[in-house]
């Protein structure tokens, strides 16, 4: 069984979506402040959604330090893990070996989380402010951070934890991706429209791609051919041909699209649209948005969740 969970900023709750019918299964309300992002557990049977803040990247507001946990068979929440200090914790990612990592954006690093013990057992500083999204490579030995304000991209080395490099990238930067075959990583340029293209074998920036406006979230598809963006000025969603890197097409998503989820075990693409409250749903083979529905306001990160 599959669903599609959605953080929704604007009532503080997260979705639980049918990804078959587009219906609202459940939808389970958050304590306190906002979480952002969600992942779910690698047997699909929890949802973990860090308590952020009720504030946007480097505005002042609440503090969070909570990571909740949500049972994606009740649905409903079963528990909350307190990380000892307010560190406004963002974007969490599951590795292969079990861990939770996520990012701790005041204390500039990332935390790694046991979740079996719901206990804190490391941390991996990124050396500079801001680290607010991540991008594990698919063997687990290295993630990326995206540093916002100081338009860097930390690479760490997870079996180590420690920090390998710190890649100056442009002015002020945003999420990040990587590449089907770990090869690449992208983030996109928040002052200019183009997307940064990371090589990282020698974590340097090797080229930049060319929008038709300034992206946000990037996220490439399974087999290595497309990169989707966001464009959330124009509310598009871009389309670039990572063989020629260049952007070959725009699609019309409903206003203020964020984050793009590629969905493991079909050809489709979710994009959720912040300013609507909705979700689109896009066709990877058609090009076509097939289905819109609303989650709730202020939708904006997303995960996938299959249970055996």
């Amino acid at each position: 069984m599959s669903r599609l969970l959605v953080v929704n900023q604007g009532d503080h709750s997260m979705s639980i979506v049918d990804p078959g019918t587009y219906r609202q299964i459940a939808k389970v309300p958050q304590t306190e402040r906002c979480g952002h992002e969600v992942i779910a557990s690698p047997d699909g049977k929890l949802a973990y959604v860090p308590i952020y803040s009720d504030a946007g990247v480097g505005e002042p507001g609440s503090d969070g330090r909570t990571i909740e946990i949500v049972d994606l068979e009740k649905n409903e929440r079963v528990g909350i893990m307190d990380l000892g200090r307010p560190v406004r914790p963002h974007c969490a990612l599951f590795a292969p070996d079990g861990l939770l990592y996520v990012t701790s954006e005041l204390d500039n690093s990332v935390d790694i989380i046991d979740p079996r013990q719901m206990k804190l057992v490391g941390a991996i500083s990124t050396g500079r402010p801001q680290s607010h999204m991540m991008a594990l490579t698919h063997d687990g030995r290295r993630a990326y951070t995206s540093n916002v304000d100081s338009g860097t991209v930390t690479a760490l080395d997870l079996a180590a934890r420690k920090l390998i490099a710190v890649i100056p990238v442009c002015e002020m930067i945003q999420r990040i991706s990587i590449s089907a075959d770990d090869r690449l990583a992208f983030t996109a340029d928040q002052m200019r429209p183009r997307i940064a293209v990371i090589d990282t074998a020698s974590n340097t920036v090797a080229q930049w791609i060319a929008l038709p406006g300034v992206g946000y979230g990037t996220t490439p598809t399974p087999d290595g051919r497309w990169l989707l963006v966001t464009l959330r000025q124009s509310h598009q969603v871009a389309v670039v041909d990572l063989a020629a890197m260049r952007t070959v097409q725009t699609i019309e998503v409903p206003p203020l699209p964020m984050e793009i989820l590629v969905r493991p075990d079909a050809p489709q693409a979710y994009v959720s649209c912040t300013r609507a409250g909705k979700v689109a749903v896009l066709d990877l083979n058609t090009w076509q948005i097939r289905e819109v529905f609303e989650t709730g306001p202020g939708a904006d990160g997303m995960a996938w969740a299959t249970t055996p």
